[in-house]
């Protein structure tokens, strides 16, 4: 299919940081054969269910034709969960897409390693009245106020 004639999912909770994005596209111009062997999936209206960042890796490479494979017959709910389950051992979650548009009991059921934040109470210096709450990601360790 024409790579003008799919659409990006504007709802994909999956992204590629730099130095991923770069390797993801060296792989593909080094050995173009996966994408007939790792079709894009996508719905019947164009749109991307699997594999987005690749098909981004194919924009950046210029690639004017890319292989599809279409589902058809997936309902709107499998549709989600087929982008869940599609995804859940690549490449980084964006945890505020996931939060607003995912259900944290299907995201579990469909294998999504869901960070655990300790949430702890801490004191501010400047106001003792005033709390925050720390929250720390166990994934990058990056802690931050809510």
């Amino acid at each position: 299919m024409k790579i003008s004639e799919i659409k990006i999912n504007p709802k994909n909770p999956r992204f590629i940081k730099d130095d991923k994005f770069k390797k993801l596209v060296k792989s593909i111009k080094e050995f173009p054969k996966m994408l007939k062997l790792r079709p894009i999936v996508i719905d019947k209206n164009n749109m991307i269910l699997g594999w987005n960042m690749r098909f981004k890796a194919c924009q950046e490479l210029w690639i004017k034709d890319i292989p599809v494979k279409i589902a058809e017959d997936l309902t709107p709910k499998e549709e989600q969960r087929f982008i869940i389950e599609d995804n859940v051992w690549f490449w980084e979650w964006d945890f505020d897409l996931l939060s607003n548009e995912w259900d944290e009991k299907e995201l579990i059921d469909w294998w999504v390693d869901l960070p655990n934040f300790d949430i702890q109470e801490k004191t501010d210096k400047e106001d003792l009245d005033k709390k925050t709450k720390q929250v720390e990601c166990p994934r990058c360790w990056e802690t931050f106020s809510i």
